[in-house]
């Protein structure tokens, strides 16, 4: 019998501790935010790389010119309103009680630099063509700030939602270089730290001009693996987790302390074809290849139903979508027919990718290509190589690459004008006819006009196969139970509409 109570008292001791410990860990969780990412970020300068960890991460150090509310409506943020002298000449009005990190105000002048540094041809920045019909930017009184465009631009505002406000001074004094790793922005977070590799820290900006944050801390993990990223949320040592598998999805939702997250987004999974280098620069090549994809197999195998196939690169979401172009048929007879013709059977295709990426989607597809008579090698890199290639010359930039592509401007001159037109960082194709019709599409403001070229634009595309359109692609999160928040389907990951449930 003592033995007995001996027992039940130890047994009671170490379940009041137990208890005491998970509430302890409990209300450090409150304080913070553990976010498990499938790649770290490629930078933390928001005029920088836009992947999707990148733009995840700098969204909460930065305040951005306007922004879009949870139903996609673009509303102010820095600027408190806004309106066309000219079809070329927008006005700002900026707010006046905003404070960067390190106390200075921000100021018409940090707007101004901020959109002269990216449409700064030296600067490089991959998001140049989507702010390139931007001429001039100009200070034209006390919290006002005009914008001349080249021509009427009628996506001006949906491109002006992506612009980050850096402090002019402080980028000027520290560089481009020192600014990537120490970032100041007048967001609801301030950068902590950043260990190459593993995580990036920030901290609660107690003074935000929209109030107090609801997380002292928040914690970006780098975890390439997507079971290490399950397990961590099993655990709790991560609170959300993004980039999460159809499997994982079933896994999730058997899980009672665990939710899944989902929105169908803008973004577009994409095959990149290369139209100027490799074997894939003879037209037959590229559309074998669109001929040898399955991709309702893909759609239903890998992604669970969790997307819906598209003809084109373009979704009903996205102004400028052309539903009557159809895309090609899967025939992989006729894929083989094509690359006979071609002399191309066993040609060796270089596929570009990263961790960053579904490799399911990416070995399916390698796959299906061999299955047609091609020699498709897989290379991966981290994210930051990866883009370098893909964003560099035609010779670098390998024969194929997969891609979940998104603006978050839903308009196509977000999309198939920066892919696909000649010059562009990202752009491997060059046709006078196309760059004329996504020309002519963004320089009116007449949606009729415009949709006639976009028409044209994507006619060119199927004919010249610079890029197989896929899916429109269903953004997959998980979190903990009890953490609140409602994906977009601009995939804004904006850690102030989040909080821990009462």
């Amino acid at each position: 019998m003592k033995l007995y109570k001996l027992g039940l008292a130890l047994f009671t001791g170490l379940a009041l501790a137990s208890t005491t410990a998970l509430t302890q860990v409990s209300a450090q969780t409150k304080e913070s935010l553990s976010i498990d990412l499938p790649n770290e970020p490629g930078n933390l300068d928001p005029h920088g790389q836009y992947d999707t960890d990148s733009y995840g991460v700098y969204r909460n150090i930065f305040d951005n010119l306007v922004t879009r509310d949870v139903s996609g409506k673009i509303i102010p943020k820095v600027a408190t309103a806004w309106k066309y002298s000219s079809d070329t000449v927008l006005d700002f009005t900026l707010r006046s009680d905003i404070k960067f990190h390190d106390g200075t105000p921000l100021t018409a002048e940090d707007v101004v630099f901020s959109i002269t540094r990216i449409i700064n041809p030296a600067f490089k920045s991959p998001q140049l063509a989507n702010f390139n019909s931007i001429t001039k930017a100009e200070v034209t009184g006390p919290g006002a700030v005009r914008v001349t465009t080249s021509t009427p631009y009628p996506v001006l505002l949906a491109q002006l939602v992506n612009l980050s406000i850096v402090p002019k001074a402080y980028a000027e004094k520290v560089g481009d270089v020192q600014f990537n790793l120490q970032p100041i922005g007048s967001g609801p977070y301030k950068f902590s730290s950043w260990q190459k590799g593993a995580r990036v820290v920030l901290e609660a900006n107690d003074s935000y001009w929209e109030g107090k944050p609801p997380f002292k801390t928040v914690t970006f993990n780098n975890v390439p693996n997507t079971a290490t990223r399950m397990a961590d949320l099993k655990t709790g040592r991560a609170d959300i987790i993004r980039f999460i598998t159809a499997d994982d999805a079933v896994q999730i939702k058997a899980d009672p302390a665990l939710k899944l997250l989902t929105a169908e987004t803008e973004r577009i999974g994409y095959l990149f074809v290369n139209a100027l280098a490799t074997p894939t620069k003879d037209v037959r090549v590229r559309k074998a290849i669109a001929m040898g994809i399955d991709r309702s197999l893909i759609i239903s195998a890998l992604l669970g139903g969790y997307g819906k196939q598209v003809d084109i690169i373009g979704a009903p979401s996205i102004f400028g979508f052309t539903p009557d172009i159809k895309g090609y048929p899967f025939d992989p007879a006729g894929a083989k027919e094509l690359l006979k013709q071609a002399g191309a059977v066993g040609a060796e295709l270089t596929f570009l990718t990263s961790p960053a990426y579904d490799q399911r989607i990416v070995q399916a597809i390698q796959q299906m290509l061999n299955d047609i008579g091609l020699k498709v090698t897989i290379s991966s890199s981290d994210q930051r190589t990866f883009l370098q290639k893909r964003q560099g010359n035609p010779e670098e930039a390998g024969s194929l690459a997969y891609g979940v592509w998104s603006c978050a401007c839903q308009d196509e001159d977000g999309i198939i004008l920066p892919l696909f037109k000649t010059g562009t960082i990202w752009s491997k194709y060059a046709n006078p006819e196309f760059d004329k019709a996504v020309t002519a599409a963004r320089e009116t403001l007449k949606e009729e006009e415009r949709l006639k070229n976009y028409a044209k634009a994507h006619a060119f595309i199927k004919d010249d196969v610079p890029g197989v359109g896929l899916y429109q692609f269903v953004a997959l999160y998980a979190s903990r139970k009890e953490l609140q928040w409602t994906p977009t389907a601009n995939e804004a990951f904006f850690i102030n509409q989040m909080k821990w449930q009462n």
